[in-house]
């Protein structure tokens, strides 16, 4: 099998988040609306490409109020910066995971994050007949990497959001002619 150039069925696909709200518990949330491509051989997978564009007003966490404050300045300004992105660097085998090093751009700002890959199923046909695969990858960032600091400190000390957020990706992928 040789490389295949593989797109994101978004309508089968999951991009996720959680991060702790009041030092108690996570708060979950998604991207609604997002797209992407891999480039990937499983007879070569250190030379998987990934690029993936998550748009940041279709974030949902089942609160109309926290979405409104998320998209706004204090968060992540979906008005001055309407996407968040990946763009992979790199990749490399590492135990029983494919890691993928790349660029993630939120509000701007540009850091090195590693997506840890895990999962990645064997091609199928589905019943229209396309040539599909899976996949399911996850990563931590710190928000303020990319400068969203907006915070308040509790009464009984701690602060309301933590600055570590976990992002969870489970896709289903669609090979291209």
């Amino acid at each position: 099998m040789s490389s295949a150039r593989y797109v994101i069925d978004a309508s089968h696909s999951h991009a996720s988040f959680s991060v702790r709200h009041l030092m108690i518990f996570n708060v979950r949330g998604d991207f609604q609306k997002f797209s992407g491509e891999v480039e990937y051989d499983p007879e070569n997978p250190e030379k998987t490409t990934v690029q993936v564009s998550l748009e940041v007003v279709s974030i949902n966490t089942r609160d109309e109020k926290r979405d409104g404050h998320l998209r706004s300045a204090d968060f992540f300004d979906a008005e001055s910066h309407p996407a968040m992105d990946f763009k992979s660097t790199g990749a490399r085998l590492q135990g029983g995971s494919l890691e993928v090093v790349g660029g993630l751009t939120i509000r701007g700002v540009t850091r090195e994050v590693v997506l840890t890959v895990e999962e990645i199923t064997q091609e199928g046909k589905d019943p229209w007949g396309n040539t599909r695969i899976g996949g399911t990858a996850h990563t931590k960032v710190k928000r303020s990497d990319f400068g969203i600091t907006w915070n308040a400190t509790l009464d009984a000390g701690g602060v309301v959001v933590s600055d570590e957020v976990k992002i969870q990706l489970e896709v289903q992928l669609i090979k291209q002619a």
